[in-house]
């Protein structure tokens, strides 16, 4: 079918994707959560003995979140004849709005956390189990390419040459207000990397492969998309992004034993936070009890706490293990890459490319072609995450 039929067809449906395009502009949570005193807290917690916890400033809202809501729901589903799409729409207007309330609340300690606990839910005991069976692993000797040694301009030259092999044009920026080692920004199409860090070779290879190969990858991918759905996300799109970013870094033999002890950790932070831990307790968890040095135990603590209580963290891990068996059940992963789509929608994503309203790959991440992955303990633990 070509363009204009399928535009005149679905009149409706590219009305409403294309209000919500126009809605969900400002709407990027980790611009919003990423603390704007990050160093200045650290040090002062550092100076208390890990006693005093981190006071975090963060950015003004740009909008409206009553508003913004109110327009959300006045969108009229009701003229989406397909029953899969208007669900489709449904539940993706239902998140969009969890997430305006989590900006809306960012800082409000409970407010936060219950609005971040809707959107993005909870570790279950089984994610927890699955984490300590992790931690049970003894850690690989620190490789010559596990030293850091790359300053923030060196890894920079190393993305920008990564990102050239696909075409990207996209821009990369240094800052010190981000809580990662580098994070794909999908609406201004930026990599914006930790300035004042050391990378090792391992770190630039498994940034790359995560949010290059493919956070970067969807973003481009989903541009060519007839529906702007695909770029500003599907309902639930988070488990399939993160689970294909990791299942990347695993693919392309860059996946080491330490990484995935920090991914167990992160479930634990999350876990620990419908524990009622504050942030000193949090640490002491991984500082003390977990003997993680104190440089990890602030940045895996500062991620699940940042805002008032933030639970995706415990997504990567959950995410990891569904990708890992979609895979090796021979799934067709390209259906994954078109945007920041969910693995629950595979078969819509399917449908949506048999009726025009969604276009095949232009692009597809290099380490899915073939597993480089050498390490025996990974495949051992992947296979028997429950």
């Amino acid at each position: 079918m070509q363009h204009q039929e399928v535009r005149k067809e679905f009149t409706s449906l590219f009305e409403i994707d294309q209000n919500l395009d126009r809605l969900i502009k400002d709407i990027d949570l980790l611009n919003y959560l990423n603390p704007l005193n990050i160093e200045q807290e650290k040090k002062r917690f550092f100076t208390s003995k890990f006693t005093e916890d981190p006071v975090f400033k963060y950015r003004k809202i740009k909008f409206n979140p009553f508003q913004l809501q109110r327009q959300f729901f006045s969108q009229r589903l009701e003229d989406i004849k397909d029953d899969d799409i208007r669900k489709l729409y449904h539940d993706t207007i239902y998140e969009y709005s969890g997430l305006v309330q989590c900006i809306a609340t960012v800082g409000q300690d409970k407010k936060f956390f219950y609005n971040s606990l809707r959107v993005f839910g909870t570790p279950k005991e089984r994610d927890v189990k699955n984490a300590k069976f992790i931690l049970h692993f003894h850690k690989e000797e620190d490789a010559e390419e596990m030293v850091p040694r790359y300053n923030a301009d060196q890894a920079q030259a190393f993305f920008q040459a990564f990102g050239d092999k696909f075409g990207f044009n996209f821009k990369i920026k240094q800052t010190n207000s981000i809580t990662a080692a580098a994070m794909a920004l999908n609406a201004s199409r930026t990599l914006v990397l930790k300035k004042n860090r050391k990378y090792s070779d391992n770190d630039l290879k498994i940034l790359a492969n995560h949010e290059i190969g493919v956070h970067m990858l969807t973003t481009f991918n989903a541009e060519i998309q007839p529906l702007r759905i695909f770029s500003h996300g599907f309902s639930s799109n988070n488990l399939t992004q993160d689970g294909l970013a990791v299942f990347s870094e695993y693919m392309s033999d860059s996946l080491s034993l330490k990484r995935m002890k920090e991914l167990a950790y992160r479930v634990l932070a999350a876990d620990s936070l419908i524990k009622g831990y504050s942030f000193s307790d949090t640490f002491d968890l991984l500082y003390s009890q977990y003997k993680l040095d104190k440089e990890t135990a602030w940045s895996i603590t500062l991620r699940a706490h940042r805002g008032g209580g933030f639970t995706k963290d415990y997504l990567y891990l959950s995410g990891l293990k569904r990708i890992y068996d979609y895979h090796s059940s021979g799934k067709d992963m390209g259906l994954l890459l078109t945007g920041k789509v969910a693995i629950d929608d595979a078969s819509l994503i399917r449908k949506l490319q048999k009726t025009g309203l969604a276009e095949k790959n232009k692009f597809y991440t290099d380490s899915f072609h073939e597993n480089r992955n050498s390490n025996e303990k990974l495949v051992f633990m992947l296979s028997n995450l429950k």
